[in-house]
């Protein structure tokens, strides 16, 4: 028996502010889009934003959705088709309203990464695969 990975929701304090974020900068389609509640059109995984508050009505109270977080819980990677490509959207998502974190630049492991943040401070990467040349990566 195996379990499979259907979604990923991010819980909000402003579900409408996010829902926008997400769908004004990153250009995710809004297939659902309610008070407490936002779904996102994707090929494999469900990405949905949902009330933290009200996830703490459905769980009883439970702690950890009504203090107040800190620290980073979790990152979405998006990967580009180029490093070059990785450059552009960056300076898009920020000029759009993405809090710029790490500017792009090439990693020791292979990759050109940049870092930036969504409305309520989550870092998520861009990345792409530095092509091999020479040998080297």
């Amino acid at each position: 028996m195996r379990v499979k990975l259907e979604g990923i929701t991010v819980l909000a304090l402003d579900v409408a502010r996010l829902t926008k974020f997400y769908r004004d900068v990153l250009g995710f389609k809004v297939v659902i889009e309610e008070e407490h509640y936002t779904e996102f059109e994707n090929d494999g995984v469900r990405l949905a934003i949902f009330s933290a508050p009200l996830m703490a009505n459905n769980t009883n109270g439970h702690h950890s959705f009504v203090e107040e977080r800190k620290g980073q819980a979790f990152e979405l990677n998006f990967e580009c088709d180029s490093p070059e490509e990785i450059y552009v959207m960056y300076d898009d998502f920020v000029a759009k309203g993405a809090i710029g974190i790490t500017a792009p630049k090439v990693m020791s492991w292979g990759h050109t990464t940049a870092f930036f943040a969504d409305p309520e401070g989550n870092i998520h990467s861009l990345f792409a695969v530095n092509p091999i040349t020479g040998g080297n990566v």
